[in-house]
């Protein structure tokens, strides 16, 4: 099982992005940065983080100047340019240039745009600090020491040794319209089964729709899923354009994950549907992995998927 569901990457593609979840991290300690259950953080400026000169145009890859070893021991954030645009608000999704620089070298780790949701605690709060309340079109400088995102040992696949200060350049591009799925109800692929349980999908020769649509294959009667449940699920994935198999479980143990640490569009996909039931899901490129160029291999591809829901529970209280 390669879990390529997970909201900000496919981890079996080895995506930066995944580095953005705080399940990433060893052992992280308690973030230097005044937050509560439901509010934005807030992270006071640093000399550190005031001394980084940025560079670039916005929502691209910038370049970052600092004197180094840049040492810091606490959470900073230095707001570079504010936006004009509205102030994002708790529960939001945006996607956002994310852009890392190793403290100690001043070399590029990794850039890449993401897809976040304000006030998630899956992600780490060095990286929510340059999207939580803040106008669209803002960029921002966060500073955080690297045990904080990555323990002790630091990451040394992206060039973060251990106690080396990480520095964040966030460019907040845009907010995303909330996935609302629509019903399916013209050119739906065929499936069939074969004796192993296993699925073939057959894609129509058609475009993709630009719409997040649903077909309903057979309808369950058991417990309806709910926003944040943990579901457990067979599933296949389904590159459009391509028509190749991506990622399934189908044939293996069926996976559990919660509606809201998956690709919006899976989510979404899921919430009111009811245990037995099977369904088939197109995900446009904005509900998925982001358009092309987004930094992923499943960016600006339209995905469908096969989904069997088995079981679902409430998310722990």
């Amino acid at each position: 099982m390669h879990r390529t569901l997970r909201r900000a990457a496919p981890i079996a593609l080895l995506s930066a992005s995944a580095l953005l979840l705080a399940g990433c991290a060893s052992t992280p300690d308690e973030p230097d940065a005044t937050t509560e259950a439901g509010a934005c953080l807030e992270v006071a400026a640093g000399a550190e983080s005031d001394s980084v000169e940025v560079s670039g145009d916005f929502g691209v890859e910038p370049t970052a100047e600092f004197d180094v070893p840049l040492d810091a021991d606490a959470l900073q954030r230095t707001v570079v340019e504010e936006g004009d645009g509205d102030a994002t608000e708790i529960g939001d999704a945006v996607t956002a240039q994310i852009t890392v620089f190793s403290g100690s070298t001043g070399e590029l780790a990794f850039s890449q745009e993401a897809t976040l949701t304000v006030a998630d605690e899956t992600i780490f709060p060095a990286f929510l600090a340059g999207i939580d309340c803040l106008p669209v079109g803002t960029r921002t400088v966060t500073i955080a020491p690297s045990d904080e995102l990555f323990g002790d040992e630091g990451n040394p696949d992206i060039g973060i040794a251990g106690g080396d200060t990480v520095v964040i350049v966030t460019d907040l591009v845009d907010r995303i319209e909330p996935a609302v799925p629509q019903e399916w109800t013209e050119d739906v692929p065929d499936v069939s089964f074969d004796d192993a349980g296993v699925p073939t999908v057959t894609l129509p020769d058609t475009e993709p729709s630009d719409e997040l649509l649903i077909a309903v294959l057979e309808e369950g009667d058991g417990a309806e899923v709910g926003e944040g449940d943990t579901v457990t699920v067979q599933y296949q994935g389904i590159n459009w354009d391509t028509g190749e198999i991506f990622d399934q479980s189908y044939g293996g143990d069926p996976i559990s994950f919660s509606t809201a640490g998956v690709i919006e569009g899976f989510g979404a996909a899921l919430v009111g549907q009811t245990v037995g039931t099977q369904l088939i899901v197109t995900i446009p490129p904005r509900y998925a992995y982001g358009e092309e160029g987004a930094g992923q291999q499943l960016s600006g591809q339209t995905l469908v998927f096969l989904i069997d829901i088995e079981d679902t529970a409430p998310a722990a209280g």
